[in-house]
């Protein structure tokens, strides 16, 4: 309970405390004067036979109202200020948390419940807490200064039980707040076990089985039960609180009159006590208790989990809830003070494992690999082999289950995500787009970037006409109207100008036509830094230095002839693979129709025709060195003696492909 209430009186501005103390003032006069004006009213005025003067003390008890009203006003009115910057914080550590979460590979189904549910709930209740606190201030403290006033021995007499009654409300606010969090935790238990069991029923039903599951539900119902119990006796505690704080100091100021009256104390002063003790201070304790009793728990409770569940950890296992954050900003934990990498593109994987799930089969297993600076992989295989978890695994996106992946020397792991962005950039394959300017979204991960550097970087992927026809560079962006290969390229803009320097593109092409898919990734393998290609096209392995195939049981690395050679997968996919679009006349991209040692590797291109280049699936190769069909590979790739084996019409089992890239 500290913990909560600790983090919200943190967020008290103390300016706006100052002013909210200050239009308060005006609430201390009816709770100081009405007694003291009850007594004046009786004593001077309806006793001595002059009802006027009666009347002018009462009236001034309404004059006294009305003034503390216009502070009452000013108070709501501010308000806000308070309540408001509490819900901004709160939002900033439940988004914070989801995100960390997320960058560790762990869903977060809750958070939207607590943005749009607890958030809302923690947010009254605090507004609540804060208006029931400052009333019993004000309540309090006005009743007191009019009791001294009016008559000390009063004072002495009514103060003490009400005290004593505070004393034990507060108390029974931690052992409410556990009972009230016990009762919260059994009540969620025995709904998932009621869910669970419910979700069986016809199976519970076929199997004769209703006194087993009658089991399973009985321990969370009495469980429950018990809790609620105990939140019951809690309740109790605060009627007793109420009688003692409450009623104490009117019995004792009742049983103490006539002593009173005999040492000359007058009617209209006795009055004049027991209204301040039945006007404002019995209210201000029942308000209290009332308050805290069930707004405070519940503001305790929510904050509570509100905090536990968004004590994220982020890439270093650190909670931003460690520190209070700077108004208007999520705080980022402190990372390890870790020397800048002296290769910071380069990346190395040991022994990577994942599965999703326990029980599930790994997707990858035992993989090492290494990407070092200056290198272009490609990373091939068929749809859903793993191609996108290997990139999250690289990225740091995801938590692999054994292994190890380093950026430029450094465990991913030790980096919090605010050091990581500056080492990688993941490109997914749907592309985010936000509404904003053209400028702002191209230079998001490098707000200071340069016009020139912009410039740059838009030519070079190829980005600078759709610049243009969306009205230029500070022109507004409407992320709706825009296709999924536009989105890309403002994207992959937006990555190339990342001071990261590894880049990972998780098929970041895939909605470009292959001429701007081969600019975007020369461009990217130009830069400076290493990139990953998760390819969308074989053309892209094929403008790749090395490539990495996953088949789904083992991996395969090196460069295009290596690959060839070793990966009867990569074959087959090269055999596929119609090369990407030329000029008239213009060579298919170098090493599509050779293997390593000049064995047919599957795919051979015979000739241009138009724009683009026909290729011909052939049988698999036989190993390196073997020819895999008669005649061979002339040098430059085209088939000896003019034929190519398994052609269209023989009986070689090949098939001729006419079908385009992309």
């Amino acid at each position: 309970m500290r913990r909560e209430l600790r983090f919200g009186a943190n967020r008290l501005d103390r300016r706006v405390l100052r002013g909210l103390a200050g239009w308060s003032l005006p609430e201390l006069l009816p709770a100081a004067v009405s007694g003291t004006a009850v007594a004046r009213a009786l004593d001077d005025g309806f006793l001595a036979g002059r009802p006027g003067v009666g009347v002018a003390w009462l009236a001034a008890i309404v004059a006294a109202a009305a003034v503390g009203a216009l502070g009452s006003r000013q108070v709501y009115r501010r308000l806000g200020e308070l309540v408001e910057p509490f819900r901004d914080d709160l939002v900033s550590y439940v988004v914070h948390g989801a995100l960390a979460r997320g960058i560790n590979g762990r869903r977060d189904d809750g958070a939207v419940a607590r943005l749009t549910h607890q958030v809302e709930i923690a947010r009254d209740t605090y507004g609540g807490l804060i208006m029931v606190v400052r009333g019993f201030a004000v309540s309090v403290l006005g009743a007191v200064a009019g009791l001294l006033a009016l008559s000390p021995a009063i004072a002495a007499l009514v103060l003490p039980p009400f005290l004593i009654g505070l004393g034990l409300f507060v108390a029974t606010l931690g052992l409410a707040a556990a009972r009230h969090r016990a009762y919260v935790a059994t009540d969620e238990q025995l709904a998932a076990r009621a869910t669970g069991v419910l979700r069986g029923v016809r199976d519970v039903t076929a199997t004769g089985s209703a006194g087993f599951a009658t089991a399973l539900v009985d321990e969370p119902v009495a469980a429950q039960a018990a809790a609620e119990r105990a939140l019951a006796n809690v309740a109790l505690l605060r009627v007793l609180c109420q009688a003692v704080g409450g009623w104490g100091p009117l019995v004792v100021l009742l049983a103490a009159s006539p002593r009173l009256a005999a040492g000359g104390l007058s009617a209209g002063a006795l009055l004049g006590g027991l209204t301040y003790v039945a006007s404002a201070l019995q209210p201000a304790l029942n308000q209290l208790i009332s308050g805290l009793g069930s707004a405070g728990l519940r503001f305790v409770v929510t904050v509570g989990r509100l905090l536990e569940a968004s004590v994220a950890e982020d890439a270093r296992g650190v909670s931003p809830a460690a520190g209070r954050p700077v108004r208007g900003r999520v705080p980022v934990a402190d990372a390890l003070r870790l020397p800048a990498p002296a290769d910071p593109g380069h990346l190395t994987a040991a022994g990577l494992t994942f599965a999703y799930g326990p029980g599930a089969a790994p997707v990858l297993r035992n993989l090492h690999l290494t990407v070092a600076r200056g290198d272009h992989l490609a990373v091939v295989g068929p749809s859903g082999i793993g191609k996108s978890t290997l990139a999250g695994l690289l990225c740091g996106m995801l938590t692999p289950d054994a292994g190890t992946v380093r950026i430029g020397g450094v465990p991913i792991g030790h980096l919090a995500p605010s050091d990581l962005a500056t080492r990688r950039v993941l490109i997914p394959q749907e592309a985010y787009v936000f509404a904003g300017s053209v400028w702002a979204n191209l230079t998001y991960l490098r707000p200071h970037a340069e016009k020139s550097e912009v410039v740059a970087a838009a030519e070079a992927v190829g980005s600078r006409g759709l610049v243009e026809r969306l009205g230029g560079w500070r022109a507004p962006l409407d992320p709706g109207p825009l296709s999924a290969g536009e989105r890309q390229l403002i994207a992959l803009t937006r990555a190339y100008l990342s001071p990261a320097g590894l880049a990972v593109l998780d098929e970041a092409t895939c909605y470009l036509d292959p001429a701007a898919e081969r600019r975007a990734e020369e461009a990217f393998a130009a830069r400076p830094g290493a990139v990953v290609i998760v390819a969308h096209r074989v053309s892209s392995a094929l403008r790749a230095k090395r490539v990495l195939v996953l088949d789904g049981v083992s991996a395969v690395a090196g460069d295009h002839d290596t690959v060839v050679a070793r990966s009867p997968l990569y074959r087959e996919l090269l055999g596929y693979w119609s090369a990407e679009p030329h000029a008239a006349g213009a060579p298919p991209a170098a090493g599509v129709a050779r293997g390593g040692g000049g064995a047919m590797v599957g795919v051979a291109a015979v000739r241009a025709r138009g724009d683009a280049a026909i290729t011909m699936r052939l049988p698999p190769v036989a190993p390196v060195g073997v020819a895999s069909a008669a005649g061979g590979v002339a040098p430059g790739g085209a088939p000896a003696g003019g034929a190519v084996a398994g052609g269209a019409g023989s009986d070689g089992g090949g098939t001729t492909v006419l079908a385009r890239d992309g």
